[in-house]
């Protein structure tokens, strides 16, 4: 049986488009979930949910830099 790759080379600007994809889907099925009725609500609360989760992983990964030496102004 074939095994998954697990190594993947994604440069940041690889990253930014995923979330930049990710985040125009969620708001599209966030939008289209307002006038909804309860048939196909659940499919696509399922996958808000997913894609939320995906993107909180995502942020977990990335490293944040701020300077050694200095006051750090964040924002």
């Amino acid at each position: 049986m074939p095994q998954h790759n697990d190594m993947f080379e994604l440069t940041v600007s690889d990253m930014e488009l995923i979330e930049t994809g990710l985040r125009s889907t969620l708001a599209s099925l966030s939008h289209a979930q307002l006038g909804e009725t309860d048939e196909g609500r659940s499919d696509r609360e399922d996958t808000v949910r997913r894609i939320q989760d995906l993107l909180g992983r995502l942020h977990d990964q990335k490293i944040f830099y701020r300077p050694r030496s200095g006051v750090y102004v964040g924002g």
